[in-house]
């Protein structure tokens, strides 16, 4: 009798975690500062407007997972420039006019604060990569107009104006030329002047001060994690988290398991060596990006082996917490833009995983609520001087 009155407590207890976890989720409004969804749509062909059995993001899942504000990454590599971004924008634009009663372009805070009470989701524009304003002001202008609220400096690439977080790392940018130039510095002034938030995640540690320095607006981080828990370049050290603080800026911790977890690669690359010959195969036959989804998706539960526990996603969250408030940190997925994310998290539907482990870490709802999206809010407003 006394197993069947414990075990009745514990029902009791999960429904009522389950009701504080649905109400603090659904009343807080959730933003992703970073999707890489775009490019895959126009890759693939995909209407992510309809459920889709792949990929990290559609517009049903979104809802599902109660995701209220998504930041659509305008991204290409090197050999790409100012026409693929627009591109990826009229296919943005396209997605909005196929399904206007369920998303919207928003280009200041207190439009997407409205947007959210219409339960649309808000559609907002980041673009990843320097080089795709093809060392023109005037192409920023343009890009603003068009809805970009964020520009990355750069991506894995160099610009001749600014160095990578990759190339100042491999020595491929020698010390004397890193960092932002005259030009550069430039970027960052205009982008100001327009109210569009300068984003220092891929950029190198020079680029990365000099961008501090002369911004006038408080930066964001769309998508890095902290490098004192997984020493990556990508990701931040102690200095630098510090630094966003006092710029009154905001980290977006990325859920890519290889920031996260200084064991994956470890893991991975056992997991590859472990069905080399499968790999080598579908490699030759669908191309290397392809071959890992489709491993993974061939052998799920040692894919699944490989990949962190959500805690230490909350765990890149605390440190920035401890290092410099709960006022600047918030959540940049890099969904559509990784292969391997924490265990149970899949795609947007299951964004109330993440609020079920920051109730369980102690987390009052109004530190929940900065965290989910309120701070990101926070800096698109003064960004944009509302």
């Amino acid at each position: 009798m006394k197993n069947i009155y414990l075990f009745l407590g514990l029902v009791v207890l999960q429904i009522n975690l389950f009701a504080q976890i649905s109400k603090i989720h659904q009343d807080a409004i959730v933003v992703d500062t970073h999707g890489d969804i775009l490019f895959n749509q126009i890759k693939s062909g995909v209407d992510i407007g309809k459920l889709q059995p792949k990929g990290n993001f559609d517009l049903v899942r979104a809802r599902q997972g109660g995701l209220d504000v998504q930041f659509f990454s305008i991204w290409c590599d090197e050999t790409g420039g100012y026409a693929v971004a627009n591109r990826e924008i009229d296919s943005l634009y396209s997605l909005i006019k196929r399904y206007p009663d369920k998303i919207k372009l928003v280009t200041s805070a207190k439009e997407l604060e409205q947007v959210v009470k219409q339960q649309k989701l808000v559609a907002l524009i980041g673009v990843e990569g320097g080089h795709m304003i093809e060392n023109r002001l005037d192409y920023i202008d343009s890009l603003a107009k068009r809805g970009m609220a964020y520009l990355t400096l750069t991506w894995n690439n160099s610009t001749s104006w600014s160095s990578s977080a990759a190339e100042e790392t491999s020595g491929k940018v020698k010390s004397g030329n890193a960092g932002l130039n005259n030009f550069g510095k430039e970027v960052v002034k205009r982008l100001n002047k327009l109210g569009v938030m300068v984003d220092l995640s891929h950029v190198g540690e020079r680029t990365f001060y000099d961008a501090i320095k002369v911004s006038t607006k408080p930066v964001i981080v769309s998508h890095s994690c902290a490098y004192a828990i997984n020493l990556v370049p990508r990701n931040l050290k102690d200095d630098q988290i510090k630094a966003v603080g006092k710029n009154d800026g905001v980290v977006c911790i990325n859920f890519y398991s290889g920031f996260l977890d200084s064991t994956f690669n470890t893991k991975q690359k056992a997991f590859f060596a472990k069905y080399d010959s499968e790999f080598k195969t579908l490699s030759a036959k669908y191309g290397r990006s392809n071959a890992i989804d489709t491993l993974i998706y061939n052998h799920q539960v040692d894919a699944d082996a490989t990949r962190p526990p959500v805690s230490l996603l909350v765990k890149h969250i605390n440190h920035v917490v401890k290092l410099i408030g709960i006022d600047h940190v918030g959540l940049g997925a890099d969904f559509d833009g990784a292969e391997s994310f924490p265990l149970g998290i899949n795609s947007v539907a299951d964004y109330p995983k993440i609020t079920e482990e920051l109730i369980k870490n102690g987390y009052s709802e109004q530190d929940i609520r900065k965290i989910l999206g309120g701070n990101v809010i926070r800096l698109i407003r003064e960004n944009k001087g509302e």
